[in-house]
């Protein structure tokens, strides 16, 4: 049976609505405890936490191949300054997040001089415009050349200039010599950012990836033989990867050629069961949660991080409000895994309120 091909994928909006609900669960846990699943892997290793950010690089990837359809009447002038718009703004919109609230606790402007440049934000406008010019200029075919190239590429660098440690990998050399230490992550310690320059090269191939799956989608059609070809192509990446794992190391935090493939062939998957559950069998039970985060989904990461910050600046009792409410309202009564789970949950629906509310009075934000 074949489904006549619609313009929009209700499997990849609730994909999105997805990506976006695990992403604040786990970046917005009560305490310092939580369950294995939602931490990432230490250095080495996998995760579910570290299938959040590539899968909504992959999102970003299947929402541009309806966007590209737009651009495709437009001028090279026009068709450049709009990519180079939103690419600048979503870079924008992740530098003022770590920029803000703007000023430090004795009204002084905050120092810029300490404000980190990279981040998630950042990495999907530089991955985004990237790609958009990959595809433009080279379509599916420069796409699969440019993901060959990259690939192989990056793996290379990262053994020829360093080692897959922390300390001694390419990628940090390259984010020092360029960003500089006050303007890196240093939440591990020392100054090391897991969304830096050299390793947005790979991250490229992600939303490359999303791109094509989507478009693969439009033209095949919603049939059984599109899902068995997505569950092949993932079982083939996730085969490929564990395999150059004993090579190259799936590692996240480096974002490694192999990290890249393992990400991918896990989308594929997830896409391929959410198109057969949901866009082929009809299931419609609970798609409209997710979908409701997938229609403002950067105004609500945005939001999700902006009360983070205000939360942890307010005091209740000499007592950030953050931990407060966790203390208060979870670990009064949980145990501190079930405590810190149950405030993420109950963080993230709070955000979903605000996104029903927008959506039932049609209020939609787009870069």
């Amino acid at each position: 049976m074949h489904t006549p091909v619609s313009p929009r994928y209700l499997a990849l909006d609730v994909f999105r609505g997805l990506t976006l609900a695990l992403m604040i669960i786990v970046n917005t846990p009560g305490g310092e405890a939580s369950y294995g699943p939602l931490e990432h892997a230490a250095w080495h290793g996998f995760t579910l936490t570290d299938l959040v950010f590539p899968s909504f690089l992959f999102v970003v990837g299947a929402a541009m191949s309806l966007s590209m359809k737009k651009f495709s009447g437009l001028g090279e002038a026009a068709f450049l300054k709009s990519v180079a718009r939103r690419g600048a703004l979503i870079f924008l919109c992740g530098y003022l997040l770590y920029w803000f609230p703007f000023f430090t606790p004795e009204r002084t402007l905050a120092p810029i001089a300490s404000t980190r440049i990279m981040g998630v934000l950042q990495r999907i406008g530089l991955c985004y415009f990237f790609a958009a010019l990959i595809v433009r200029y080279g379509g599916l075919r420069g796409a699969a050349v440019f993901s060959l190239l990259a690939l192989p590429g990056y793996w290379w660098l990262l053994h020829q200039f360093g080692d897959y440690t922390m300390g001694g990998n390419a990628a940090l050399a390259v984010d020092l010599a360029v960003l500089g230490a006050p303007h890196m992550y240093h939440g591990e310690g020392i100054a090391f950012d897991p969304e830096g320059i050299l390793s947005t090269l790979p991250a490229i191939v992600n939303v490359l990836a999303g791109y094509a799956a989507a478009v693969w989608l439009q033209h095949k059609g919603r049939t059984r033989h599109t899902v068995a070809t997505l569950l092949v192509a993932g079982a083939a990446c996730l085969l490929l990867a564990y395999g150059w794992h004993a090579l190259l190391p799936v590692n996240k935090k480096i974002w490694t050629s192999s990290f890249v493939v393992c990400t991918v062939g896990w989308d594929l998957v997830i896409l391929a069961v959410l198109v057969a559950a949901i866009d082929i069998g009809g299931l419609r039970f609970g798609t409209y949660f997710f979908e409701v985060f997938g229609k403002n989904t950067l105004f609500i990461y945005l939001l999700a991080d902006v009360a983070v910050i205000i939360l942890a600046r307010l005091q209740v009792d000499g007592v950030m409000l953050y931990r407060w409410l966790y203390q208060t309202l979870f670990l009064s009564w949980a145990s501190p895994l079930n405590a810190s789970l149950l405030f993420a949950v109950a963080y993230m629906l709070a955000c979903w309120l605000v996104a029903y509310v927008m959506d039932r009075r049609k209020i939609y934000i787009k870069l």
